[in-house]
């Protein structure tokens, strides 16, 4: 999945640098021939194609950091869909168990890394320590079955919701895989218009 939102990143970015370098030299030239008579220097041509992949090249980094989390489920949790008042409870270890009676386990990445930057803000509202904090809140009294639980990668997470019924885990959408289910939030999966965890 990582490799395939690449490549289509880097197809679009393509289509646009040919698409704006050609409309950019084709204005360039009526302009100078409508004033001078003239063909534009190769310079100046050039240089106004450097500023304009630049200005390509700083989008497609911001478009590329807008990344959607997903909420995954293991295949056997029973569990589909959740509002995002739910996911909220469910990730502050609010919510003992699901409708079917499976014990609620939450799986996220380290408070305070750029991977979970999304959640302090969407979901918990808090500073990394004050999440750490929630969390060993959350979990105490639960060792045999955290209400949290924290991992260092979306694989890690992946592993953990694979491995154990009624876990969710919240993970970069492009590091999905057919191991685990897409929750919907609010009705809404991943890439959807008005996803909750749409990345800004």
């Amino acid at each position: 999945m990582p490799e395939m939102g690449r490549a289509f990143q880097a197809k679009v970015f393509h289509s646009l640098v040919h698409g704006l370098s050609a409309v950019e030299e084709s204005t360039q030239l009526k302009h100078n021939r409508r004033v001078t008579g003239a063909a534009p220097a190769k310079g100046q041509v050039f240089m106004k194609r450097g500023i304009v992949l630049a200005w390509l090249l700083a989008t497609m980094c911001a478009a590329a950091s807008a990344k959607d989390i997903a909420l995954v489920a293991n295949k056997n949790g029973g569990v589909s869909a959740i509002t995002m008042a739910d996911l909220v409870k469910a990730c502050k270890g609010q919510m003992g168990r699901w409708p079917d009676g499976k014990p609620v386990t939450v799986v996220i990445r380290e408070p305070g890394s750029p991977d979970t930057k999304m959640l302090e803000e969407k979901i918990y509202a808090a500073t990394p320590d004050e999440v750490r904090e929630l969390i060993a809140a959350a979990n105490h009294g639960r060792a045999n079955r955290p209400a949290i639980i924290v991992v260092s990668s979306d694989e890690e997470v992946i592993h953990r919701v694979e491995s154990a019924p009624g876990t969710v885990g919240l993970v970069d959408v492009y590091s999905i895989t057919g191991a685990v289910t897409v929750v919907k939030i609010g009705g809404r999966l991943p890439l959807e218009a008005g996803y909750p965890l749409h990345g800004n």
